[in-house]
């Protein structure tokens, strides 16, 4: 991906959550709720404050992070299917890269 965020912006790629359903009934894809976990694939350079300084950005790429429902743009780039955010729009963090599992 030749994608770059600018400032505080964040692309994301959905977590798939694995579907098991009880007595073998099978929900379309079309009627799922979206997933509001993603992994972090890429960050801006950070958030430009008012006196002209720039506060990096907490996340980073490999992160698992948790966003709002309605948060970001869908964007689609080589078949794949990426969500930009504001780091603002980051609930939380999951799972940091490089963390001990």
């Amino acid at each position: 991906m030749n994608v770059r965020p600018l400032q505080d912006r964040v692309i994301l790629k959905r977590i798939e959550e694995e579907e098991t359903v009880r007595g073998g009934i099978i929900i379309p894809d079309s009627a799922r709720e979206k997933q509001q976990e993603g992994e972090v694939v890429a960050v801006g350079s950070g958030k430009r404050l008012e006196d002209g300084t720039v506060l990096p950005l907490e996340v980073k790429a490999g992160d698992r992070v948790l966003f709002g429902k309605y948060s970001g743009t869908e964007i689609k780039l080589d078949g794949d299917e990426y969500l930009i955010v504001k780091e603002d729009e980051i609930l939380g963090i999951t799972h940091s890269a490089g963390a001990d599992e």
